[in-house]
């Protein structure tokens, strides 16, 4: 069995650790991570710059640094390090939750488990609820017991069943407040109501800080739903992002658009 384990929080992260010594006795563990912290750059490529890989060894792991993206850490790591796709790829254990359409789309975390999944591996991303003062601590003591044992049975039925037909990955969102119960759940619409907040520096120049301010719940059934109660939320998510809708009723809608060429 071999596993990839990434994540978007860089080599030195807590969440990181935690992913592999829950599955070091499952499988061959290889370790492709971005040498630095890349939360939030979804699933950009370094496609216009070269990338740089060094083996080092940290916290008692042996880690491929990768100077480039979690989704350059996938693809480095099946093609150069593996040569060959994983059974199965692991992201995470992200610094803090990963919920919503808009986690699916901009989290590094969840983008990386995305692009293996294109390449044709399994793939689990797996995130931690915390504060927002300690998403951003690489060496932060939250305490990521549970998440790893979560991590670890999951990926063990998904070792021995597979994944269900249609589902090319699953994103787990851990509660730091669990009640021991897992909910199968939908991306929320929305996390955050977002706001630009304008400051001045020291020389009087405009710049801008993007944040949001969580939001409290959402629809029953929803991953943010399901986190806030406590459980375990698992979203099976597919990479195919076609809208499940009637084409002959779209035809319809653009009926009579013609253009010479």
């Amino acid at each position: 069995m071999k596993i990839l384990l990434t994540n978007d929080d860089g080599l030195y992260s807590a969440g990181l650790k935690a992913a592999y010594t829950a599955l070091k006795d499952i499988g061959e563990i290889f370790v492709v991570a971005p040498a630095v912290q890349k939360s939030g750059v979804g699933r950009s490529l370094s496609i216009m710059e070269p990338i740089r890989v060094s083996e080092v060894t940290v916290n008692g792991m042996k880690v491929f640094a990768v100077d480039g993206t979690p989704a350059d850490s996938v693809i480095v790591g099946i093609y150069e390090v593996i040569g060959d796709v994983p059974d199965l790829t692991v992201s995470g254990i992200n610094l803090g939750e990963n919920l919503s359409t808009e986690a699916a789309t901009t989290s590094g975390t969840v983008c990386a488990a995305l692009e293996a999944a294109t390449h044709g591996s399994m793939a689990i991303a797996i995130s931690l609820q915390m504060p927002d003062v300690t998403k951003f601590e690489l060496t932060s003591k939250d305490d990521f017991s549970f998440a790893g044992r979560v991590l670890k049975d999951v990926t063990k039925v998904v070792v021995k069943k597979g994944l269900p037909d249609g589902v090319d990955l699953l994103n787990i969102n851990v509660p730091s407040k669990p009640n021991g119960r897992i909910a199968i759940t939908r991306l929320a619409r929305r996390m955050y109501k977002v706001s630009v907040e304008k400051r001045l520096d020291p020389r009087g120049r405009e710049y801008y800080w993007i944040h949001g301010e969580e939001m409290e719940d959402a629809d029953d059934g929803t991953d943010i739903h399901a986190l806030r109660l406590g459980y375990v939320s698992i979203t099976p998510l597919s990479i195919d992002l076609t809208a499940r809708v009637d084409f002959g009723k779209i035809g319809r809608w653009f009926d009579g658009l013609r253009w010479e060429v």
